[in-house]
């Protein structure tokens, strides 16, 4: 959505801005879908302590990598 320019020189955010915060947002929705998802396997596997807490960050940086790249492409194609 186009944002007015207001009386305070305010402008719009850049393509490289709007990338940014696409991957951003995608980024921590792809680490909370990770979280819950990679409990949910890890556990279910019988992982513990150390082992668990690997499994679950390493999915969820996974799934916040995979989503967040994928949520940045589309805002750049938006511009």
């Amino acid at each position: 959505m186009p944002v007015a320019v207001g009386s305070y020189g305010q402008t719009q955010p850049s393509c490289f801005d709007r990338v940014k915060m696409g991957f951003m947002m995608g980024f921590a929705v792809g680490m909370a879908a990770g979280a819950m998802f990679g409990t949910f396997s890890c556990l279910r596997i019988g992982m513990r302590g150390r082992e668990l807490m690997g499994g679950v960050g390493k999915t969820m940086m996974q799934s916040g990598g995979t989503f967040g790249t994928f949520m940045s492409i589309g805002m750049g194609i938006r511009c």
